[in-house]
């Protein structure tokens, strides 16, 4: 991408004192790379959506035979047997991402979903088989979920920091994309058992990309620097940067990754897991940030997002769309908008509008194109053999504009954010804690949605009631807790919170205590000096 229209589109002081080679493309190549991981999530949260209307599907597993409630709850079991491994793979990632490296964990989560993966091809009719592929498949693709971030906000420069990271994003719609319309080809142009053998087959080819593609790639420098691996890091560096390793801009960018260790070093020294928890739980900026990470995660969840991606043709079907083809092709255009919108947004907006002012508008655009859809169900609920209604198609519409406004603030945003604001020492360990709570209440939804939109009236209407006033409640989070983060270097971050206060604080203390200790061993030696 030329340097030329990077400083079009990027609005932010660092773009205009950053030397050009910095923004090569190498970067790009290294992001995306390490964005098949956010890939996996997507194909595998977009096709088990489709693969759970076929009939042949259904005939296999026992769905067919079920009605209600009880339909619901084994499709949600279905379904959230993934969340379920995803959680405990962000959980554990972090130790594995700090212990062994951001490259190696990524290659391991890979391999993970790999397995998962052929296990779900392979259960033929054993719906244990399923669960337990689901989960294996969720411990790679949780883990993935919580190192892309990290490890892409670690090598990106900070004026593109937003649109590489939010690359993450992209990724995951365009898998949602890809899913959809696996699913629809598949349910066109397959038949018999292969007609949901294929879309589950399909969901581990991400995670065979980013295997092979990790090979090619070097770990984080920041990594290397944490590991005291300094010439490593330095090389690394420079090559990431296009830049000599005697470079001003290379060596900048070392120190103040060398400062920043330094400075939290000295508040604790050691990096046990008990030493590290103890650092972001007790110290107030650490500790603000962390809260600040599991609040925005468990906001992005409450949009409904999920619900939409997982349970998309059950959901066209309540407003209206009857048979199971059209609910696959308007579930594959909903990929579509999702994947241009977030495109769109990481061009033109990551980097220049601002992490915070796109949180607050998308939240209220949002919540109104939810309310629309749930006073429509309400009072118009569609009727099975009928045409859509011009006010059916409206609310079809705002499922689209919904899918937008969310690519432009809550998709990729959280994810830039949670990765972007942690300390060096602590940023494994709040991105997996982040991922984890995004993945536990990605469970909790999709869990909740099948009954939600059984129980919670015609249609389901009382569900985006609830999805619309969450939104709407997310304004008033972001407005008061939620600071500006854009164009800031991540070793800067320290000042934003508070953190380099109180080493300062703590730097004068010990200033003061030496000049004591120093007056007291003159006051000494002046006593025990013989008299003349």
């Amino acid at each position: 991408m030329g340097i030329g229209f990077l400083k079009f589109i990027v609005h932010n002081d660092a773009i205009k004192s950053d030397p050009e080679e910095i923004y090569g493309w190498r970067v790009y190549a290294l992001a995306c790379s390490a964005c098949f991981g956010g890939m996996l999530f997507g194909m595998d949260s977009g096709i088990i959506g489709g693969v759970l209307t076929l009939t042949q599907f259904k005939e296999t597993y026992g769905l067919s035979k079920l009605i209600g409630v009880p339909l619901a709850d084994l499709t949600a079991n279905i379904v959230t047997t993934l969340q379920c491994g995803c959680f405990v793979g962000a959980l554990s990632a972090g130790f594995f991402a700090d212990r062994y490296g951001r490259r190696l964990s990524l290659m391991a989560a890979a391999i993970f979903a790999i397995v998962g993966t052929i296990m779900q091809a392979a259960a033929s009719g054993e719906i244990a088989v399923i669960y337990v592929g689901r989960f294996i498949a969720g411990l790679g693709v949780g883990a993935a979920s919580m190192v892309t971030p990290l490890y892409v906000s670690e090598n990106a420069p900070r004026a593109i920091r937003g649109a590489l990271t939010g690359i993450y994003q992209l990724f995951i719609t365009a898998g949602i994309m890809l899913a959809f319309w696996i699913n629809y080809g598949s349910a066109l142009h397959i038949s018999g058992p292969a007609i949901y053998i294929v879309p589950l087959a399909m969901q581990g080819l991400p995670a065979l990309c980013m295997f092979v593609c990790m090979f090619f790639c070097h770990e984080s420098p920041r990594w290397l620097a944490r590991k005291d691996r300094w010439d490593e890091a330095s090389s690394i560096l420079s090559l990431v940067r296009a830049l000599p390793p005697t470079h001003p801009y290379v060596a900048e960018e070392l120190t103040e990754i060398q400062e920043q260790l330094e400075h939290e070093r000295r508040l604790i020294g050691n990096a046990t897991f008990k030493v590290l928890m103890k650092e972001m739980w007790t110290i107030p900026g650490n500790r603000k940030r962390a809260l600040l990470s599991i609040g925005l995660m468990i906001c992005q969840q409450m949009t409904g997002t999920n619900a939409i991606n997982y349970y998309a043709p059950q959901i066209f079907k309540n407003l209206g769309l009857n048979g199971t083809e059209s609910g696959l092709f308007a579930t594959g255009i909903y990929g579509v908008v999702k994947m241009v919108m977030c495109a769109c947004f990481l061009v033109f907006a990551a980097d220049s509008l601002g992490r915070r002012r796109s949180l607050l508008w998308t939240s209220i655009a949002m919540g109104s194109a939810m309310l629309y859809v749930a006073i429509f169900v309400r009072v118009a609920p569609p009727k099975a053999g009928t045409p859509v209604s011009p006010a059916g198609y409206v609310a079809l519409v705002c499922i689209y504009l919904f899918a937008s406004f969310f690519q432009w603030g809550w998709g990729p945003v959280c994810w830039i954010y949670v990765s972007e604001i942690p300390t060096a020492r602590l940023r494994g360990l709040n991105v997996a804690l982040a991922a984890a709570t995004q993945w536990l209440f990605n469970l909790v939804i999709a869990r909740a949605v099948p009954n939600m939109l059984t129980t919670m009236g015609n249609a389901g209407y009382g569900a985006f009631l609830f999805f619309a006033c969450a939104c709407y409640s997310m304004f008033l989070f972001v407005w008061f807790l939620v600071p500006e983060t854009k164009g800031m270097a991540l070793e800067r971050m320290d000042d934003l919170f508070g953190v380099t206060e109180l080493v300062k604080k703590l730097e004068d203390e010990e200033s003061v205590h030496e000049g004591r200790d120093e007056k007291n061993s003159s006051a000494q030696q002046l006593e025990i000096s013989p008299a003349k």
